[in-house]
């Protein structure tokens, strides 16, 4: 047999529903009234509690041979630490995700995603970027051949694509188009210009490499 709701119930259960309601109500129009001070001290209030789970921490490394003794939150990640804090903005953010390969660096050597990285990891690492490759203003044997080839076309993609490029031959990997090809297949042109950079690669290799 269905039991009905009681009506007493019913009527106190819709009572309490209300009144959730109205608090709910006069609360988000007591902080839409209220004046411009206190809800800046509120969230300052909150700014100052968070920062005590992001308080900053030493870090010492060397960017493009040059040696850095800083202080940073353990959260920041290395393309964010080099775009906005040494301000070498060569490294693109791209995705953000380490899925297009545009913020491609070099720590101790070999490539890394650096928007995949925290700062805090390169502890007493050497990173080099974009702006590091090339010697004073003579350019590097790649940047020369990604010009020679145009394997560029918006250059968007370009500083994350010659990082990669570079440590394609150096760690062994420009012995044909396809290991080329797969090697840096990590690295996105939305411009299409993958056979231009495979022939740069290859007449970099076919010289002697890269140091």
């Amino acid at each position: 047999m269905l039991q009905m709701p009681d009506e007493k119930e019913e009527r106190t259960t819709t009572s309490h529903s209300r009144r959730s309601f109205l608090k709910r109500t006069t609360a988000a129009a007591a902080i839409l009234a209220a004046p411009p001070s206190l809800v800046t001290a509120a969230e300052k209030k909150l700014d100052e509690k968070g920062a005590e789970y992001f308080e900053k921490i030493p870090l010492k490394l060397e960017v493009n041979g040059k040696p850095y003794s800083v202080t940073i939150e353990p959260r920041v990640t290395l393309l964010d630490f080099l775009r906005e804090q040494l301000h070498l903005t060569g490294s693109k953010k791209g995705c953000d995700l380490g899925q297009c390969g545009a913020c491609t660096v070099h720590v101790n050597g070999r490539r890394v995603l650096s928007c995949m990285s925290l700062a805090i990891m390169q502890q007493e690492k050497k990173v080099t970027t974009i702006e590091g490759l090339q010697n004073g203003e003579e350019l590097h044997p790649m940047q020369e051949a990604f010009i020679k080839h145009d394997g560029f076309q918006c250059g968007y993609c370009t500083p994350g694509q010659i990082m990669s490029a570079v440590a394609c031959i150096k760690e062994g990997y420009a012995g044909s188009d396809s290991e080329i090809r797969e090697y840096m297949s990590g690295n996105i042109c939305r411009c299409g210009a993958y056979p231009n950079i495979v022939d740069a690669i290859k007449e970099v290799a076919k010289k002697g490499g890269v140091k």
